[in-house]
């Protein structure tokens, strides 16, 4: 079990590291709308759901609100707005929701003054089994307070995408954590009006 749960981690690491390097060599984009944030970000095809505003993904598997600030410079110059989604894998980790809420006050303070005058939207945390749910929630509402002293949008994803129970439907994952395809339909849909605010 150790190894692997090891080799699952190299693999994680590995496909870190090569999607970053990959942005490091392209050229950051300008006036574009970013998608910003881990693999559930990385996983949608956001050029074919909003082909008009010809976003651009840069999300990575694995990463947390640490990872995304240390690779702010691939991502953020002069945005036509960002979307940020991130916070999951903290949580997984075991950090508190306090120092979540800080990492990612931090986080959403940096991208600020690199695009002052880009619309920002804070995304929350989406719901995971039943165990993250409390959890969740509290970093939500801190997430709804931390786009509000920003004067960014918080888009509360958890209606749309949670059960009862506060369990991400079980029509939406195959794991529990990632969106199948009818997932990010729902995500696409509380979308689109904030992207046709930019379109």
């Amino acid at each position: 079990m150790l190894l692997y749960r090891l080799g699952r981690w190299y693999l994680l690491e590995t496909s870190m590291a090569m999607r970053a390097s990959q942005f490091a060599r392209l050229p950051t984009p300008t006036g574009r709308l970013i998608f910003l944030g881990d693999s559930i970000t990385e996983g949608g095809l956001w050029d074919e759901w909003f082909p008009e505003t010809r976003p651009v993904n840069r999300g990575i598997g694995g990463n947390t609100i640490g990872d995304v600030l240390g690779r702010l410079d691939t991502a953020i110059d002069s945005p036509a707005a960002v979307f940020l989604l991130i916070g999951t894998n903290d949580l997984s980790m075991g950090r508190s929701t306090h120092r979540v809420a800080a990492d990612m006050r931090r986080l959403v303070a940096v991208i600020r003054h690199r695009a002052p005058c880009a619309p920002l939207f804070v995304q929350s945390v989406l719901p995971r089994r039943a165990r993250f749910a409390d959890r969740i929630r509290e970093l939500n509402d801190a997430y709804r307070e931390i786009a509000a002293a920003a004067d960014a949008v918080y888009i509360d994803l958890w209606p749309a995408l949670a059960d009862a129970g506060g369990v991400l439907r079980s029509d939406f994952t195959r794991d529990g954590l990632h969106l199948s395809g009818a997932g990010y339909a729902v995500w696409v849909d509380a979308l689109r009006p904030y992207v046709s605010r930019i379109a």
